[in-house]
Parts: structure tokens; C-alpha cells; sequence
């Protein structure tokens, strides 16, 4: 089975094509061409005749499609309109579709506990999980023509960084490079949701695709939840790094797009996934080798 990883140098693309590498597999991305030329991708879709897709793009600037009105336009395309261009295709081809959401499609209804499962009521609070809301609903819409569909929504992502130039560094990898030269650093001690390490999403979504589960919405992110400030104090600690860590309000760290305080997701439908502790030491010790 010819399985296409749409993204396939970002941070989760790349890890998606090691979970692959037994597999009959093809990689694009933005250095091939440029996704959002829909007419060449179709063509493409076209060419190559794929058996399964995964979509690994996203835009996922929070703060700058809230400031900027290009960049919201583009977040639209690239979280709304690529999606249902894939789900067209993958419909028409009767192949299945896997495509990543995000824990910010919640957090609307102010609640402070009580992970989220998959058929809680969506409720985004920024245009980012605006577009990513929209990007499901789009999906959604054409399961009632036949569409076999797993959307996969998981948060805050760390692990290696990917191929591509554009890979963004994670959260962990920002804080330890700061540490290098502060003396101290301030984090917020808020927005708690669950961490969740690349190698192991990218193997859950094989298994998802490969035992040909029901389609539908899932929850696949490491067990448990933390703060930023929570889970920086154990890498911290994790890695014997002397910075010193202050714990600050979302209040005292303003920003353009407005977070949830609380978006832990709870993964009912599929096995869980380990403790994103584990998960975090076995990226320390990998960094280190």
C-alpha cells in the first residue's frame, strides 16, 4: 500500500516516515512544489494515485494570523482549504484520509478540569482554532458521501526537529537554548494540556491506519497533563540545567491570540499512549547521545 505523507519534512512529517520506513511510502513537501497551488496538487494527486494520505500540514503561527490579516487568510487556506481539497480527493479515490487538529478547538466553555473527549462540543477561542475547527468540519461534512476519515488531534509537540528549513524548534528545545545564556527564565504556569512526543504520534497513527479502525475522531496525545512551567521544571530537572524557573500568570505574558486555560485531551478510543514524562526523558537521553 502506497501511503502519502503530505508535510513530510516538518517536526511530525519526518517522524511519520520513520514510523513508515518499512512501507511503500511518498514524501512531499513545500520544497517540492507549493501546496496551495490546488490545481498542480490535484494533478499530482492525479499522477501518482496514492492508497492513503496523511496530512501533516498546518499553519500554526497562534499569535500572527490573530494580528495580520495575510496571515490569517493563510491559515485559512492552509487549515480549512487543504484539508477539503485532500478529503475531495481521498472521497473520489475511496482511500482513506488522516489529518492532525489540535486541543485548540476547545477551551470555550471555561472549564478548569475534565480532559476533553472526543464528542465534547468544540468551542475555539482564537482564529488558529478557528481554522482548525473548520478544517474538521470540512472533513466531517463528506463522511456522509462515504469519506474514511481519522481526524487527530493532539497538542503541544516536541521531539526531533524535522528535516525541512521551516521545522520550527519545540518548546524544549526554545528553553534550552535560552538557558544557555539566562540566568533565569520565566514561564507561565498555566494553559495546562497534554505534551505529546512526535515518534510516539506518528507510531500511534500507523497503528490507527493500519488496524483499520472505525473512522472518526481521535484523541492521541502522551498520558497525563502539565502547565508549561510544570513540564519546563521536570526537563529542567530531567537534564540538571541550574537556570532558574519562575512561574508567572497567562496575565503576565500578554499575547495577541488568547489560550485556553485548560485543553487536556482524553484519548478514549484508541490504547493510551506513555506518560509524556517518559516520553521527555527519552528525548533528553537521545539529545545526548
Amino acid at each position: 500500500m502506497t501511503t502519502l505523507i503530505i508535510g513530510a519534512a516538518g517536526n511530525l512529517g519526518s517522524q511519520l516516515k520513520i514510523a513508515y520506513a518499512d512501507s511503500a511510502i511518498i514524501g512531499w513537501d513545500r520544497a517540492d512544489f507549493y501546496f496551495l497551488d490546488f490545481n498542480l496538487l490535484r494533478q499530482k494527486l492525479d499522477e501518482l494515485q496514492p492508497e492513503q494520505i496523511i496530512n501533516a500540514v498546518a499553519y500554526n503561527a497562534v499569535d500572527k494570523c490573530e494580528e495580520d490579516e495575510r496571515e490569517a487568510a493563510l491559515a485559512w487556506k492552509l487549515n480549512r482549504d487543504l484539508p477539503s481539497l485532500l478529503a475531495d480527493y481521498c472521497l473520489q479515490a475511496q482511500i482513506p484520509l488522516l489529518h492532525y487538529s489540535t486541543d485548540y478547538v476547545f477551551g470555550g466553555d471555561g472549564r478548569l478540569a475534565g480532559a476533553y473527549t472526543e464528542t465534547d462540543k468544540p468551542q475555539p477561542l482564537n482564529i488558529y482554532g478557528q481554522t482548525k475547527l473548520a478544517g474538521e468540519k470540512e472533513i466531517v461534512r463528506r463522511a456522509l458521501l462515504g469519506l474514511k476519515y481519522y481526524i487527530v488531534r493532539t497538542s503541544k509537540l516536541f521531539g526531533p526537529l524535522g528535516t525541512s528549513e521551516h521545522a520550527k524548534a519545540s518548546f524544549f528545545d526554545l528553553m534550552l537554548k535560552l538557558s544557555t545564556d539566562h540566568t533565569e527564565l520565566k514561564v507561565v504556569d498555566a494553559e495546562v494540556s497534554s505534551f505529546t512526543y512526535t515518534p510516539d504520534l506518528a507510531s500511534a497513527s500507523k497503528l490507527l491506519l493500519d488496524d483499520k479502525t472505525a473512522r472518526g475522531i481521535y484523541h492521541l496525545t502522551n498520558s497525563g497533563s502539565a502547565t508549561w512551567f510544570q513540564a519546563l521544571q521536570y526537563f529542567f530537572d530531567i537534564a540538571h540545567i541550574k537556570t532558574n524557573l519562575i512561574a508567572i500568570s497567562a496575565d503576565d505574558c500578554p499575547r495577541p491570540a488568547k489560550r485556553p486555560m485548560y485543553s487536556s485531551l482524553a484519548n478514549t478510543r484508541r490504547p493510551q499512549l506513555r506518560p509524556w514524562q517518559d516520553a521527555l526523558l527519552e528525548y533528553w537521553h537521545n539529545k545526548n547521545k
